[in-house]
């Protein structure tokens, strides 16, 4: 059964002139092609879903996004500012990102309300003071991810779900217009998935909520507040809207390569999968 889900056109969060992120043409080649002729816009009010299969392009996109990944053509413009014209290191420092990578540089002995206070520099690790007012807006955050009993915790005793939200509460230190999580369920058991999905539910319906973009490959991860999905196939976009248009049996199919049957119960997504002989080349 397919969600009720409103078209972008009678959609409330009307589409802006300047839209959060856009991408025409975009192609990637190294020894081979990487990205395909991608074509995206993400308006303002609007929260993205990227849903692919292991190697379909997401991770390559967000590099190509955050300026990592060079485009061989095409233009890539995010938060009014195109790709070549502008100084992508100021840019990213706008772009709030939450990924594996970041994780991994995390010090053991850095606290979360610390850790929290390196977003408004973008640093791994604060070597500087920290003064009060920094200490208290922090708080704040901590508190608004629903961390602020950990706030005086280090790093290393952080369970992998306290992590990703502190994790997120640094991201949002410098106030980004756009938040990006790149597979932010990596790693988490059923039920502290769970809590995490719920709380990102509560954080994209907040009043103060960033345009978010959650990358995964799991349908089950797409929560309610996520209006839009863009599907990858071997760095090809092969469906992009609303969430009603584009969650299809036909269309995941298409993306995993094999016969999938998509659920939808109470406003989420469940995935079953066809036997192996079944498989779409």
């Amino acid at each position: 059964m397919r969600p009720k889900t409103r078209s972008p056109r009678s959609s409330s969060a009307k589409p802006s002139a300047e839209p959060v992120i856009e991408v025409s043409g975009l192609m990637v080649e190294r020894e081979a092609p990487i990205l395909r002729g991608i074509e995206w816009r993400m308006d303002r009010g609007q929260h993205w879903v990227i849903l692919g299969a292991n190697g379909s392009g997401k991770t390559s996109l967000l590099r190509a996004l955050t300026g990592y990944l060079p485009p061989t053509s095409g233009t890539i413009r995010v938060l009014g500012e195109t790709y070549g014209h502008t100084d992508w290191r100021e840019l990213r420092k706008r772009v709030g990102l939450v990924s594996s990578s970041i994780h991994q540089m995390m010090p053991e002995n850095e606290t979360a309300l610390s850790a929290v206070i390196s977003g408004k520099t973008a640093m791994i690790g604060y070597w500087g003071e920290i003064d009060d007012r920094d200490r208290a807006r922090a708080g704040a955050i901590l508190k608004r991810v629903e961390a602020a009993s950990l706030a005086a915790r280090p790093w290393t005793y952080l369970s992998q779900g306290e992590r990703q939200r502190v994790l997120i509460g640094r991201a949002l230190m410098a106030e980004p217009p756009l938040l990006i999580l790149d597979e932010p369920c990596a790693g988490l058991d059923p039920v502290a998935r769970e809590h995490f999905l719920q709380f990102l539910q509560r954080l994209a319906r907040s009043k103060s909520a960033p345009s978010m973009v959650l990358v995964t490959h799991h349908v089950e991860e797409i929560m309610p507040a996520f209006s839009h999905v863009l599907v990858l196939k071997r760095g090809c976009a092969i469906a992009s809207g609303t969430r009603r248009v584009v969650m299809q049996s036909k269309t995941l199919s298409a993306a995993f390569g094999g016969v999938v049957r998509l659920s939808y119960r109470g406003e989420r997504y469940s995935l079953r999968v066809a036997p192996a002989a079944t498989r779409i080349v």
